[in-house]
């Protein structure tokens, strides 16, 4: 890998040149079969693993998180690649679905119908600062869009240029090598990304960071001629409730594992838990302080975070009748902050439900549990939701059901920080956690990138391989109601 310069923002020009080679990749793509789709996502992982010793110490020189967490985030970008290149391979992306004609259909006579699920088009893809792999140029939401069979234009995110450009410099010959068509394009620049997303041949947009960004961008995506859908990860506070039996069991255990869940990452994790609801006088105030009070410094991303972090945190301070547990200091590495109000103030004040990014928390005390259900039915909705509880308690059979209805993700006796990239998993809640439902992690993710067309009557030569009756790709299917597996 060569030495990379800090890159100049991409011009009207460029832009429309990138996005115009996406769009003719576009057909070719949509047109390859499970193989050839599946080794193009495989050959990514591969040449991103071969450049691993120059990746990691640039990714950690512009994003100042340690080597050890940069390492096994590089080793999460190239493991989902892989993980959809084998849902590529079964089948499920299209989920090929046939009905023959049955004359004895009730209550009228059925068509031969076949269902395809196919690519939408080019995607614009934003990055996050937080995850400059997982999230960035070759992340989730790069990978599950060249799974769906969609070329990609990434935005690349200002606080990890340079490391944008090698990952896209990395996978995009990668990709050519494999044979693809296209798949990857790269922009740079404020006005780039307001372009990117406004480009009649782009066909949807992912975007993982702040609500302000994330519904701007999302207004300009619904506001064009024709919309398109805009499927961006906004903010979270990631509520956590412990009930009083679970506090009476392992409060101190409690409040120690959310110490540890909150700082993790110095609290820039989307999934980071802001706020705890808590028994007054419980031990968990106490162990979380405790714990947090012996947690160094590290630095925080840039410092455009961090003064938003320092801005946040005030405005958290100075709301009435909250109260400093752990006074945790600000700036490019500030140590932990741990915060508490009573749950009446709690239930007044709005802005103590809103997002503050960085390594600041928010216990709420309670007196009565009757008042649980109540205030947490106030909350915006969320990507996780957390009950620390015991399983024949009714409360915590209430806060389930409720929490479980504003989350995307309900976490029982864990904590929420940690997404497991997996067949089930669900990274999205509704509408602050995400402006469309839907995932960016897990197999489920490329669900976001396609579109079903029904063939109605199609004489068999005309039929996309996928839905022909000698079933060239070899996919699992659902014939006349049942599936029937990969042959």
């Amino acid at each position: 890998m060569t030495h990379i310069t800090t890159p100049a923002e991409t011009t009207t020009a460029e832009l429309d040149a990138i996005v115009a080679a996406a769009a003719r990749a576009a057909g070719p793509m949509a047109a390859a079969g499970p193989g050839e789709r599946a080794g193009w996502l495989r050959a990514a992982a591969q040449a991103l693993e071969a450049q691993r010793e120059a990746l990691v110490p640039l990714a950690q020189e512009e994003s100042h998180l340690p080597e050890g967490r940069l390492a096994g985030e590089l080793s999460r970008t190239t493991g989902q690649l892989e993980l959809l290149a084998a849902e590529v391979e079964s089948g499920a992306v299209w989920d090929a679905t046939i009905d023959h004609a049955d004359p004895d259909w009730r209550p009228v006579a059925r068509p031969d119908i076949r269902r395809v699920t196919v690519p939408l088009g080019p995607v614009a893809v934003y990055s996050a600062s937080n995850f400059p792999f997982a999230f960035s140029v070759a992340g989730g939401d790069t990978a599950s869009a060249l799974a769906a069979g969609c070329p990609v234009v990434v935005k690349a995110h200002p606080g990890h240029p340079r490391l944008s450009v090698a990952v896209a410099e990395i996978v995009a010959g990668a990709l050519a090598e494999a044979g693809a068509p296209g798949g990857l394009g790269l922009v740079h620049g404020f006005d780039a990304g307001v372009a990117l997303i406004q480009h009649p041949a782009i066909r949807a947009g992912a975007f993982t960071g702040s609500i302000g960004a994330g519904r701007a961008l999302f207004d300009l995506a619904v506001a064009r001629p024709v919309p398109i859908p805009f499927y961006g990860e906004l903010g979270s506070v990631n509520p956590v409730v412990v009930t009083p039996a679970a506090a009476a069991a392992r409060g101190a255990e409690i409040g120690t594992g959310y110490a540890g869940s909150l700082s993790l990452g110095v609290g820039q994790f989307c999934t980071s838990p802001g706020i705890l609801l808590a028994p007054a006088g419980s031990a968990v105030l106490e162990a979380a302080g405790q714990a947090l009070s012996e947690v160094s410094a590290a630095p925080m991303l840039n410092d455009r975070i961090a003064e938003g972090y320092a801005h946040g945190l005030q405005e958290l301070r100075g709301v009435e009748g909250v109260r400093v547990v752990v006074d945790g200091s600000t700036g490019a590495t500030p140590t932990p902050t741990l915060l508490a109000v009573g749950i009446d103030r709690f239930a007044e004040v709005d802005r103590l439900r809103e997002e503050c990014f960085g390594p600041v928390s928010l216990v709420v005390e309670y007196e009565d549990p009757a008042d649980l259900v109540p205030v947490v039915e106030g909350f915006d909705g969320q990507l996780t939701a957390t009950v620390h509880g015991e399983p024949d308690e009714a409360l915590a059979g209430e806060l389930v059901d409720v929490l479980s209805t504003l989350s995307g993700r309900l976490v029982w006796n864990d904590w929420p920080t940690g997404v497991a990239v997996t067949y089930a998993m669900q990274h999205g809640g509704p509408y602050p956690a995400t402006t469309i439902a839907g995932t960016s992690v897990g197999t489920a993710a490329v669900q976001r990138f396609g579109r079903a067309v029904a063939y109605q009557d199609v004489p068999q030569a005309l039929l996309p391989p996928a839905l022909r009756d000698d079933n060239p790709w070899r996919l699992a299917r659902r014939v006349d109601g049942v599936w029937e597996p990969r042959p």
